[in-house]
């Protein structure tokens, strides 16, 4: 459980779905919001599909990323945002289904760096299986 910074921490946290362009392009929206705690989904459309059939590897990447970093968003001051830094992910198998959700757990909150840990699921007859994992490391920067 991570103590937030910001009392705020769950509308900050909510907000950055809504003003990051590509986000809302996507149809990626959040779910849950709580201290180190961030879930979100997408809806699938054929524009998120790759020429194979099966959901395209980067919007498993971005919600996994995004949802990261909302998670980081939850432990840090009003006055500092977070970039991602690095970001390494596995892909478990082929993502079918008619929803992605991500659940984005932070692993490590510091002044300057949050770790966090994403898993991605793809959900078919309603049920959301595995389908990537990823491990995001975000810079926590001063507001100007």
């Amino acid at each position: 459980m991570f103590e937030p910074r910001n009392p705020a921490f769950a509308e900050a946290a909510r907000a950055i779905f809504g003003q990051a362009g590509f986000i809302t392009d996507l149809g990626i929206e959040p779910v849950t919001v709580e201290p180190g705690l961030v879930e979100s989904r997408v809806m699938i459309h054929p524009r998120h599909m790759q020429h194979d059939g099966v959901i395209h590897a980067g919007v498993q990447m971005t919600i996994a990323d995004h949802t990261a970093g909302a998670a980081a968003f939850t432990t840090i001051a009003a006055d500092e945002f977070v970039l991602t830094t690095s970001f390494t992910t596995s892909l478990l198998k082929a993502a079918l289904g008619t929803e992605l959700r991500c659940r984005a757990t932070v692993l490590q909150a510091g002044r300057r760096l949050v770790v966090c840990e994403s898993e991605v699921f793809a959900v078919r007859d309603d049920t959301p299986v595995r389908v990537s994992k990823a491990v995001v490391s975000l810079a926590v920067l001063q507001r100007r």
